[in-house]
This record gives structure tokens, C-alpha cells and sequence, in this order.
């Protein structure tokens, strides 16, 4: 198994149609993730890597509901409304790669979330990979890299650092181990989802035998 993301995990990308969001959605695409669909206000009725884009997520999720997940690529003076008409939408998780968020936009978006009972990995996050499963955000960048440095085992890896949590994979793979879940939890101030949350999970997921 794995946490968070799995290979039946649905995920709409909002700002699929920016440079950073249609970049990253092709890589996600290439590791197996099923982007069902992407957000741009504006923009519907275009596709982006053959992935359709609505101008709301309330329109991405009658089309394709329910989706289980969320990545913004949205610029962080205004993420705040996407991440909450995300999670209006019904979406239970949110990652966000988005940096320098406001931090009383932080705040607050990670109270509203909390209230609805959803989840946040960010701000500033790489991403939450789930080898040969899904990947949310850029974490590895590339369908080759993060093949190569995050092979499928039983170690979860949680990291404030988004470089470390490659390295670390990539020495937890040279001692003849893998990755169940592996998650940049993000490097903003404040962020949405902190390891003492984090490490229920792993502890109920029969497929992770040890954290790092």
C-alpha cells in the first residue's frame, strides 16, 4: 500500500494551463498519475497534455467526480482561493508547491481545512510520491529520476527539505530498502500537514515497515 496517494488516486491540476502547471502535469502523466482533469479560470474548454481543463473545480468535479486530490500551481498571493474552492469542491488533499505564500493566508488556509476535515502538504512542497503508484507536485522532476531515486519498498520518508528527500531516498535505495511514501512536507514557515500527523499514517499502512 502507501499513503496518501495510491494508483487509483484521482488528482485535478489548478493553473494546468501556466507553464509550471502543464510542465509538471506532463511528468505527472508520464509516472502513471491519473490527472483526470485541470483548472484555469478562463480557460475551459481547452485540454493541456490531452487532460481537459474546466474554469472551476466545481466544474472539473461534475465532469470527473469524485476527485480525490488537488495540486496548485497558482501563484502564492493568490493560492488561497484556489485551495479553498478546492477543498468547497470536496477534495480531501491538497498539495502545494506553491511558495511564498502570505503567512496569514497560510493560516488560514490551513484552519479552513482542518475544519473540513481535509489535508494540506505545503506550502512550498516538492510533492508526495508513492513509487510506482502516483506522484502530486515535481517531486524526482523527471519520470526517469524519480524512478530511479525513489524505488518502491517499505521505508516512509518525511523531510522539511526538498533536496534531502531525494538524497535521503536515494541512500535509502542504496541500502538495498525503498520508499512506500516518500513527502516534502514543504519549507514555507508554516505548513499544512507536520510528521507528528504524518506518522499515524505510515503506522497503519501495512506496506511501511519503517520511517526515516
Amino acid at each position: 500500500m502507501a499513503i496518501l496517494l495510491n494508483s487509483e488516486t484521482t488528482m485535478v491540476v489548478q493553473g494546468i494551463t501556466g507553464r509550471e502547471g502543464s510542465a509538471r502535469t506532463q511528468f505527472m502523466l508520464a509516472y502513471g498519475t491519473r490527472v483526470v482533469a485541470g483548472v484555469t479560470p478562463g480557460r475551459g474548454g481547452s485540454e493541456v497534455h490531452g487532460v481537459p481543463v474546466y474554469d472551476t473545480v466545481h466544474e472539473a468535479w461534475k465532469h470527473h467526480g469524485p476527485i480525490d486530490a488537488a495540486v496548485t500551481f497558482v501563484p502564492g498571493l493568490v493560492v488561497k482561493d484556489a485551495v479553498l474552492e478546492a477543498i468547497e469542491a470536496g477534495i480531501e488533499l491538497v498539495v502545494m508547491p506553491v511558495e511564498r505564500v502570505p503567512l496569514h493566508d497560510a493560516l488560514d488556509m490551513i484552519d479552513d481545512v482542518c475544519r473540513a476535515g481535509a489535508r494540506i502538504v505545503g506550502p512550498g512542497s516538492f510533492g508526495v510520491i508513492s513509487p510506482g503508484k502516483s506522484v502530486a507536485g515535481w517531486i524526482g522532476g523527471t519520470e526517469d529520476v524519480a524512478r530511479e531515486m525513489f524505488p518502491p519498498g517499505h521505508v516512509g520518508l518525511i523531510s522539511r527539505s526538498g533536496g534531502q528527500t531525494t538524497t535521503l531516498a536515494w541512500a535509502i535505495g542504496q541500502a538495498g530498502l525503498g520508499i512506500s511514501t516518500a513527502l516534502h512536507i514543504g519549507s514555507e514557515p508554516v505548513v499544512g500537514t507536520s510528521p507528528a500527523e504524518l506518522l499515524p499514517l505510515f503506522e497503519e499502512d501495512d506496506d511501511t515497515h519503517a520511517v526515516a
